[in-house]
């Protein structure tokens, strides 16, 4: 689907499909295009928009680069941010003279989000590159509260992985409560990903907005944009550095679990080694055993079977071993 969006007086307005293009059209949104819907930019521009398959290449030169006198950014960005588990989608930004146009398959809510803000006057929509740069700005808010969402769930998180009361409970507990560290840091990944993206995206901006392309205004929102950028990716790093503290602590619970049952079923194995002792002195089949013809020769084998086991119970219960 292509929008087209022309600037007015008071922000932006649908350009009309018959109308041709002038000087006033500033944004071409393309929603998962056709060929036809390319090929149409491409004759009003002159330019040559990636498909979708060019637009996954992940080295630098086909992200970010210069041709015909427009400048190409693909980013990853990330979609359905409110969603349990986000997901991304590249999506390439491109300027060519006061004009932006935006392909992409995926609609997240920057996109809304961002127009909102321009009929309400809170952004500024005079030309491409000031589009790009709001655009860019409604991004790191989402993924700013995104941040938020993973801060205060890792945080239940160490609750949850120091705080575990009930022996019979723990290891269940700590079964979910390590797919629950391996999701955050997922996603927390994500997080990464995107960030160091939007910060390549706006640095190769502003390397280019500095020739002419962009006024004084939008290389002050893009020097903004990326200190934000930066603050956001060092918090990430802050965060992950707790969720691998975190995955490091679970484990170790989990494998000094498994210590203990371990330890467990030893102790056991030597407490019932003076009874097997006992019961197999008594279950070999000699002819001539005193303790045979005993009346109660059964009931003091057993007696002496459980009197050996006690005593070593005792013992390893005294040295804390049990």
């Amino acid at each position: 689907m292509l929008t087209i969006y022309d600037k007015t007086s008071s922000g932006l307005v649908r350009h009309n499909e018959t109308a041709p293009i002038g000087a006033d059209t500033v944004w071409f949104d393309l929603l998962d295009p056709t060929p036809e819907e390319d090929a149409s930019v491409e004759k009003a521009l002159g330019i040559s928009v990636p498909t979708r398959a060019e637009m996954r290449e992940i080295e630098a030169s086909s992200r970010f680069y210069q041709e015909n006198g427009a400048s190409y950014m693909t980013a990853y960005v990330l979609n359905n941010v409110e969603q349990p588990m986000p997901d991304g989608t590249a999506m390439t930004f491109i300027v060519a003279g006061h004009r932006l146009v935006t392909v992409r398959y995926a609609d997240p809510k920057a996109f809304p989000q961002y127009i909102q803000r321009i009929e309400k006057g809170e952004a500024t929509c005079g030309s491409g590159p000031a589009i790009l740069v709001g655009l860019m700005e409604t991004h790191i808010e989402r993924m700013a509260d995104l941040i938020e969402r993973i801060q205060d769930e890792v945080d239940e998180l160490a609750v949850g992985v120091f705080d575990i009361k009930g022996r019979r409970t723990k290891a269940r507990r700590l079964d979910v409560l390590l797919k629950g560290v391996g999701k955050e840091g997922d996603i927390v990944a994500r997080v990464q990903e995107s960030a160091s993206s939007l910060d390549r995206v706006l640095h190769f901006m502003e390397h280019t907005g500095r020739s002419g392309s962009c006024d004084q205004r939008t290389l002050e929102r893009i020097d903004a944009a990326e200190r934000d950028v930066t603050s956001l990716m060092e918090h990430m790093k802050f965060l992950t550095n707790r969720i691998q503290f975190l995955l490091d602590a679970a484990l170790g619970m989990i494998t000094t679990e498994q210590n203990q049952i371990i330890k467990l079923f030893s102790v056991m194995a030597v407490m019932l080694m003076p009874p097997t002792l006992v019961a197999s002195v008594y279950g070999m089949n000699f002819r001539h055993m005193p303790e045979l013809d005993w009346l109660n020769g059964y009931w003091m084998a057993l007696g002496l079977m459980v009197f050996s086991a006690v005593i070593p119970f005792i013992y390893f219960k005294r040295k804390g071993w049990l």
